[in-house]
Parts: C-alpha cells; sequence; structure tokens
C-alpha cells in the first residue's frame, strides 16, 4: 500500500496544487483515465471546503489530503481541523449560517455526484470527506 501525503496552508490558490497531485497519483495507480476528470474536481470540491471552514473559522492548521493505492482501489482523504464541520455534518441541525451551510450543501452534493463511494465524518476536532475510486491492473513493464 503506497501513500502520498500533502498539507497546505489554507489558501484558495493551494487548492489546484492539490487536484493535480491528486490526479496525477491517481494516474498512476491506475484510476481509469475517463474518470481523472472527477477525481481533479472531487478533490477541487473537498479541498476548496476545507480551506472555506479554516479560514472562515481562523484555523492556521493545515488542510490534510492522504492518497493512499491499495491493490483494487484509490482512495482520498480531505480533513479539516475546523470545529464548524461537526456543526455542518449530514444529518446534523445546530445553529449554523444559512449561508454557509447552504454552500457547504452543495459542495457535498457536488462530491456525492462524482463519487460513488464517499463518505463524511466529522467531530468536533474537524472533519474528513473520504472518496475511493477502483483502479485496474497495472501492466507488467518489461
Amino acid at each position: 500500500m503506497a501513500t502520498v501525503e500533502l498539507r497546505f496552508s489554507a489558501l484558495p490558490e493551494h487548492v489546484r496544487t492539490a487536484r493535480l497531485v491528486a490526479a496525477a497519483v491517481a494516474r498512476r495507480a491506475g484510476v481509469d483515465e475517463a474518470v481523472l476528470d472527477e477525481v481533479r474536481l472531487a478533490v477541487g470540491e473537498a479541498c476548496t471546503r476545507a480551506v472555506g471552514l479554516h479560514l472562515s473559522n481562523g484555523v492556521e492548521a493545515p488542510v490534510r489530503v492522504i492518497l493512499t493505492e491499495e491493490e483494487k482501489k484509490f482512495s482520498i482523504e480531505v480533513g479539516d481541523e475546523s470545529p464548524t464541520s461537526a456543526a455542518l455534518a449530514p444529518g446534523s441541525h445546530p445553529e449554523v449560517d444559512d449561508e454557509a451551510e447552504g454552500e457547504d450543501e452543495m459542495g457535498l452534493a457536488v462530491i456525492s455526484g462524482l463519487v460513488d463511494d464517499v463518505e463524511v465524518t466529522s467531530s468536533e476536532s474537524g472533519g474528513v470527506i473520504r472518496m475511493s475510486w477502483p483502479t485496474s491492473p497495472q501492466p507488467l513493464v518489461s
């Protein structure tokens, strides 16, 4: 199992870098070429969400992206350290700014539309969006 971990300052301009790294690692892991745009878009949405949560809550910790290549699947985890993640988790109903909640729901809806296997978890210390895609066996190189 190969893993690549990326941490970046919560700045919107770093989201593009995360998207490019995710696509490159996904390609190497054997994700179908036709799905790479979906990987890029899903990672972009998840990272944009994490950056927004960090900026709106004054969190200075970096956003975490963990890319893992397993035998038959490629997975990505995008983590934030925002206490608001728990408030925005699906099914929770605490007092949250309606605009922030609407943007968050839209981002999660986009991700769910792009990725068949997605899981959103959160706690008071932050949240994680886990996404995975099937991989094809790599041809042997002689």
